[in-house]
């Protein structure tokens, strides 16, 4: 079993920047493709990024050139750092993990509790 646990969320002013934190205290942390994914209010969980195991990153098409996606393997932590943020990014943001880098949320096996970010216009 892999524990997930967010933080970084927050209230932030469109157009400023945040950084979300997921730290993952497994001894085989390297060996985990890591993501994350959102879910806003009546809305499906929408891929945001991913990082495979050697760090290959993947994203979504609403993030792309936003949002970076990083991870410190010394202290099992898969970072996202989001810039010029927007209303629309509004949403609670959940850290995954799996064997490979998924876009779609069935396909990870294990989840974080989520944190929230409020985005104001």
């Amino acid at each position: 079993q892999v524990q997930l646990v967010e933080s970084g969320g927050g209230l932030v002013q469109a157009g400023g920047p945040l950084r979300l934190s997921c730290a993952a205290p497994v001894p085989a942390f390297s060996r985990y493709a890591m993501g994350w994914f959102r879910q806003a209010p009546g809305k499906e969980r929408e891929f945001v990024a991913g990082i495979t195991r050697r760090s290959i990153t993947a994203y979504g098409d609403s993030v792309e050139g936003r949002f970076t996606i990083s991870r410190d393997n010394a202290k099992n932590t898969v970072y996202l750092q989001m810039n010029s943020l927007k209303p629309e990014d509004t949403a609670i943001y959940y850290c995954v993990a799996g064997t490979a880098l998924f876009t779609t949320a069935p396909n990870w096996d294990y989840w974080g509790q989520g944190t929230q970010v409020s985005v104001s216009s």
